[in-house]
């Protein structure tokens, strides 16, 4: 097998591991069975878990076997967070919610062949488990000065809130799922972001304890921008896989608007290019900075892989569109609800609005007299189509989808009026 590790750690996804020649080795005998947890502490997986999926999904096309696990018990709790209690969520949301990841994972992974891929769900091997048995078979492996030593418990416990014993316990429950998953299917390998070590290294010892077996974890980098910037829509914000929770257009915006800084590790983290066409794809954002070749090609590739090529068609065409180099009138209204909701907007009426009103409404023009001044020059286009007639009012066959129009302001400054009422109704 080819060493797999090496091509990891060259893409920047290997941030910490227990033994990095006994996994390296074990990969290069293979195959070796391994897994990534994922919590439904939310209807939807984000960026950072977009980071495992790509993990598993090499380790898979390397010859090994993938195991995907939907914490339908560990949903149920939440792992610590560094400050404030989770708020515990209801059975049925946390039962929606793992149906929900479970579909969003299925498609990162092949689930045919000599490697076929595993879902699991926690929530089979501990909803049947009595507080005895726990604190018999497992709960005597653990040492509290080794739990309380975790990073995030040593927080919680010094701050004013402190700490559940429910969160506490935590981890117990994921060094659980490892040994669970060890005796079940051979499973030896762990993966997950850094700031899960301390969780991936309870289940190590457990393994090692109550089975006299090593195993062995390595985690990815947690993902931060050039400048030491969270990576997000916003500052803190997530960067959501569910269409319905962040649309196809504004996933694909938010990695063509990539930094330059950032470019070639972005297209070794959440791409499957090869060396050589990442090499390519950085000297050309080098020498021709603004044609954003390699941002375009980062936001295809990951629009594609997580919500498919016709939907990368769809949105490619918008953004084309919204800038003239395309037909708006040819987008689904769907489609084009996602492009322009990011966009200033104003009202207009459907035979009483003007050209003027419009730009006004739309904060295109400061006022009735620069936007006839706008006008004047040939700087405003209703739909991408230059109006020289301050004078024209809103038609119906103006309308785009039915409800909206497209204002332009030059070549950039983009704005979208919506219709309130037509007049006269």
């Amino acid at each position: 097998m080819s060493d797999i590790l090496e091509e990891l750690e060259w893409r920047g996804l290997i941030a910490q591991a227990t033994d990095r020649d006994a996994i390296g080795a074990a990969l290069a005998a293979g195959p070796v069975t391994y897994y990534c947890g994922f919590d439904p502490t939310a209807p939807s997986l984000h960026h950072g878990h977009l980071v495992q999926l790509i993990l598993l999904r090499h380790l898979q096309r390397a010859g090994h076997r993938p195991i995907a696990l939907v914490g339908g018990a560990t949903g149920l709790i939440g792992d610590p967070r560094m400050s404030g209690e989770r708020t515990l969520n209801d059975r049925d949301v946390v039962s929606q919610w793992t149906e929900r990841l479970r579909r969003q994972i299925e498609p990162f992974l092949d689930f045919e062949g000599e490697n076929a891929a595993q879902m699991v769900n926690n929530l089979d091997w501990t909803s049947g488990l009595s507080a005895i048995d726990f604190l018999r078979e497992v709960g005597k492996h653990y040492r509290l000065g080794t739990m309380l030593a975790k990073d995030t418990v040593a927080r919680r416990l010094a701050s004013d809130e402190g700490i559940s014993f429910t969160e506490f316990s935590y981890q117990i429950l994921q060094g659980m799922d490892f040994r669970e998953l060890h005796r079940r299917y051979g499973c030896t390998l762990q993966t997950g972001g850094n700031d899960q070590w301390g969780n991936l290294l309870s289940g190590v010892e457990l393994i090692r304890k109550a089975d006299g077996t090593g195993v062995q974890a390595m985690t990815t980098p947690l993902i931060t921008k050039a400048d030491g910037t969270k990576f997000g829509k916003s500052e803190g914000g997530a960067v959501w896989l569910a269409p319905d929770m962040m649309s196809p257009y504004a996933f694909y915006q938010f990695w063509l608007n990539t930094d330059d800084g950032d470019v070639e590790r972005f297209l070794k983290i959440f791409t499957f290019r090869s060396r050589e066409e990442i090499a390519e794809l950085v000297t050309a954002v080098a020498e021709r900075p603004k044609a954003r070749e390699g941002q375009r090609v980062l936001a295809q590739d990951v629009t594609t892989l997580v919500h498919g090529a016709e939907a990368t068609e769809r949105v490619e065409r918008a953004s084309q569109a919204l800038f003239g180099r395309g037909e708006l009138q040819d987008l689904d209204a769907e489609t084009l609800g996602h492009a322009v909701a990011e966009l200033p907007r104003g009202e207009a009426v459907v035979g009483e609005s003007n050209l003027v009103d419009l730009l006004v409404a739309t904060g295109l023009a400061n006022g009735r007299s620069a936007a006839r001044r706008t006008i004047a020059e040939g700087g405003a286009y209703l739909n991408n189509v230059k109006l020289t007639d301050e004078d024209h009012v809103l038609a119906p066959e103006d309308l785009l989808a039915g409800r909206w129009v497209l204002l332009r302001r030059g070549r950039r400054n983009l704005a979208v009026a919506e219709v309130a009422e037509v007049a006269g109704a």
